[in-house]
């Protein structure tokens, strides 16, 4: 804590010895039609509380030069459209800021409009009118405890649990309303991207951290529910990441270094209409995480760009590539005990590596505009566990997995705008390619004290090389009644693949969604939705295969979940909202694991992978709950959010009548953040979070104990599946911004402080026997070897509850 004060008083004094000359910075933009993507001529852009404003040129390009820096709300208007308010935008003298902004054309007719309220703080659309949040880039950088990390901040939103509340650790899996972390698709640029996060779960998500470089970002936008036709996949959310362009008038970047990573960005012109960004980060969490005595060791690379070439007024064709090398492994603290020694040196080796690269292009129709893109992404997933660390012994290896997915896709999406109408409909074509080499020991060979095996070796061994077609048709219509009062928007979409025994049959999977929203008043908004949702069974669970070699889930379904959503809109001023919502989520055709009887909804909070065995498509789940969301956008220096969301998440096994907790039924979850903009370029931050204990199944003793010698590992005793609950999780960050801003460079130094309190972290019980005084093997109570049923051993229950409490001190230098 010493150390604390010490970096404070130095930002302190810092602050006082550096002259604080008056600096400006620069905006620049183009202003565009959000329904056809063409320019507008003449748009007036101007910064709040200020003289400064500008129009837009004959390319409805605009730039506000000699903008003294700071933060500032800037307004785009134009007569026919509604105004757009961004908030809370940085001007600093080191990196001028590219922001687009898209006006969308007013329904009102002009002569009854008086006074309009600006609704800009609302996420919203026509056709997700609700369950749907948006931040911007600022909101990322400056979030306390986020590290720049958008899987971190998109935690602090209503109805997310994320790190830390599953027991999993300092991983980012992101769980949505009670849904499982597989069950989100995320969209960067309108190009789907499946990997996020380093050191993914394959089948599943999270990672200690997150891939984006937030340098690259404008906004996110979150949907929970009403999801737009557009996006397949998706059961839980969706996930929108829109990039910003690249500086149109000179080169300029910056260098990001903390004490978990080291990150350098470059952007700038390549021709004249033509600019790029590009960036690589090396990471130091596995040198952060020795130096605090943790054991996890991640170790990573990861490299993105951008390139967008204006062909000519009304063609735009965009590139873009996102890429992750990963190395993860397990070090032994050097407090810890003989028994969570032998436990961590017996946790997996993992190697890891996926990009992304695509291009669209976007052109502008009569009354519209059409988007085609083309992407190819590929993951792999090596995976090595030896017992006690006895990587050279091959008869000690217990998991061996080198596994590859690849999608090749085109998408094609075609939006229309007719006599107040919105119409939107497309298409998507994947190739996709599945590989694993799969070896995993279920249980070691065990002999007696005569050398004679008492139990066979039992392995699952199997190689899979799958290729298959996915595709998918959409529709969606829209329209305002009633001078906007009120809004309504049917969809329909239908997947197919030529894989699944039922995969060809479009009915299978018709997913109808409508959705409407009703002003009660001029603030007040009464919202709804209903619409089903498909989602094809992963990659792992498609391509196992059994003792004889056949593809043994090739009669899965599609995953389906229907949400039922309702909730009311407040917005008492043009900086504040606040909205209540009640949710329902039916879920059928859940993964059922054959061997256990447990959904697949309760696996996917480790690391390695999930799926990798029989299932039956015959699990039933059920997600429901209220929410409640206030947010403050930046008004005279303060800007903050609150949210509580109360849900209950329950699925069934092989026993379909039996609805039982599933591993994200955290019950309850708290989140608020708020900042503080002062004098001189400080900005103060605190964030909370809480999530009720999340479940989990305590094992069977006697099973256990008879079966460790041979299984490595404790039997969970499924008659009580997730009937305990773990502790809590609470969490308090704090962040300190300083900036100083010089002629054409700026300096931001921080501190950031996860968990000030100290609050002790839940995680899962380990089971494993007490290790002898030179943990070389088992301690017994009779002094002899270890017997094969385990009845001399001293069973022990590795309570793994820890404290994490990770200060961290860094700069971003712009130039």
């Amino acid at each position: 804590m010493n150390r604390i004060f010490f970096l404070l008083g130095f930002l302190f004094a810092l602050s006082c010895l550096v002259a604080t000359a008056q600096s400006t910075g620069r905006i620049t933009g183009l202003v565009r039609d959000k329904n056809t993507q063409e320019p507008i001529i003449g748009a007036t852009v101007s910064l709040e509380e200020t003289t400064i404003a500008v129009a837009t040129d004959v390319q409805g390009r605009y730039r506000l030069e000699n903008v003294p820096t700071g933060s500032y709300n800037i307004k785009a208007t134009y007569l026919g459209f509604e105004p757009v308010l961004r908030y809370n935008v940085p001007v600093t003298s080191g990196n001028a800021l590219t922001l687009n902004l898209e006006l969308t054309p007013s329904q009102t007719r002009l002569q009854e409009v008086n006074i309009t309220l600006d609704r800009s703080i609302r996420a919203a659309s026509i056709e997700t009118p609700l369950s749907i949040q948006s931040l911007s880039s600022e909101e990322i950088k400056s979030n306390p405890g986020g590290n720049f990390d958008i899987s971190r901040v998109i935690q602090t939103l209503p109805g997310v649990a994320g790190a830390g509340s599953t027991g999993a650790g300092f991983r980012n899996d992101i769980v949505i309303r009670g849904g499982g972390p597989g069950e989100n698709v995320f969209f960067l640029d309108g190009i789907e991207i499946p990997v996020i996060n380093h050191f993914s779960t394959q089948g599943s998500s999270g990672g200690p951290q997150g891939i984006l470089n937030v340098s690259f970002i404008e906004d996110v936008t979150l949907s929970t529910s009403a999801f737009d036709a557009r996006y397949d996949n998706a059961l839980s959310s969706v996930f929108q990441f829109k990039q910003r362009d690249g500086n149109p008038d000179r080169l300029q970047g910056n260098v990001r270094l903390s004490a978990t990573e080291l990150a350098g960005t470059l952007e700038g012109p390549l021709a004249p209409k033509t600019t790029f960004l590009a960036s690589a980060r090396r990471s130091y969490l596995q040198l952060l995480f020795k130096a605090i005595d943790l054991p996890i060791r991640p170790n990573y690379w990861d490299f993105q760009y951008k390139v967008t070439h204006q062909l000519d007024a009304k063609t735009t064709i965009t590139a873009l590539g996102i890429g992750a090398i990963d190395e993860f492994s397990f070090a032994v603290p050097k407090e810890t005990s003989p028994e969570k020694e032998y436990a961590l040196r017996s946790n997996p080796l993992i190697n890891q590596w996926n990009y992304t690269v695509g291009a669209s292009l976007k052109r502008s129709l009569e009354n519209g505009f059409v988007q085609v893109s083309l992407s190819r992404n590929v993951f792999e997933n090596r995976l090595d566990r030896f017992e006690d660390a006895q990587y050279v012994d091959e008869t000690r290896r217990v998991l061996k997995a080198r596994s590859q997915e690849k999608e090749n896709k085109l998408r094609l999406d075609v939006n229309k705008f007719v006599g107040g109408w919105k119409f939107s409909y497309g298409a998507i074509g994947q190739y996709v390619g599945y590989s694993n080499n799969f070896f995993s020991q279920i249980r070691q060979e065990v002999r007696d004290q005569n050398g004679n095996v008492v139990q066979p070796r039992v392995v699952l061994d199997f190689d899979t090389d799958l290729t298959f077609f996915r595709y998918g048709l959409y529709g969606q219509t829209s329209r305002s009644f009633w001078q906007d009062k009120l809004s309504l928007s049917l969809g329909v979409r239908t997947d197919m693949n030529s894989f699944t025994t039922n995969g060809n049959n479009p009915l299978e999977t018709l997913s109808p969604r409508l959705s409407a929203s009703y002003s009660l008043a001029e603030r007040w908004k009464l919202n709804g939705s209903i619409g089903t949702y498909y989602r094809l069974p992963i990659y792992t669970v498609l391509g196992y295969k059994d003792a004889a070699g056949n593809y043994a889930n090739q009669n899965s379904d599609y995953l389906k979940a229907t949400h039922y959503v309702a909730g009311v809109e407040f917005l008492p001023t043009i900086a504040n909202r606040l909205t209540v919502e009640g949710f329902y989520k039916r879920y059928a055709n859940y993964p059922v694991s054959v061997r256990d009887g447990v959904s697949l909804a309760n696996q996917g909070i480790e690391f390695g992978a999930i799926g990798n065995e029989a299932v039956a498509p015959v699990g039933k789940g059920r997600a429901y709950g209220a929410e409640f969301f206030f947010q403050q956008k930046l008004t005279r220096g303060l800007y903050g959010l609150f949210s509580y969301t109360l849900v209950r998440s329950e699925f069934t096994g092989l026993n379909q009548d039996k609805y039982i907790a599933s591993a994200w039924d955290n019950r309850h979850l708290v989140s608020a953040l708020v900042g503080w903009q002062f004098g001189k370029n400080w900005e103060l931050g605190g964030k909370y979070r809480f999530a009720g204990g999340s479940p989990y199944t305590p094992f069977d003793l006697e099973a256990s104990q008879q079966n460790y010698a041979s299984l490595g590992t404790g039997l969970l005793d499924y008659d009580r599946l997730n009937t305990q609950r773990l502790r809590s999780f609470q969490q308090l960050d704090v962040r300190l911004d300083k900036k100083w801003n010089y002629k054409r460079t700026t300096l931001d130094v921080y501190l950031d402080i996860q968990n000030l309190f100290r609050f002790k972290g839940p995680s899962l019980p380990q089971y494993t026997f007490q290790r002898n005084a030179d943990n070389t093997g088992f301690a017994t109570t009779d002094g002899q070897p270890l017997q094969p049923n385990g009845s001399n051993a001293i069973p022990l229950i590795l309570d793994e509850d820890d404290v994490t409490f990770l200060p961290s001190f860094g700069f971003v230098f712009e130039f």
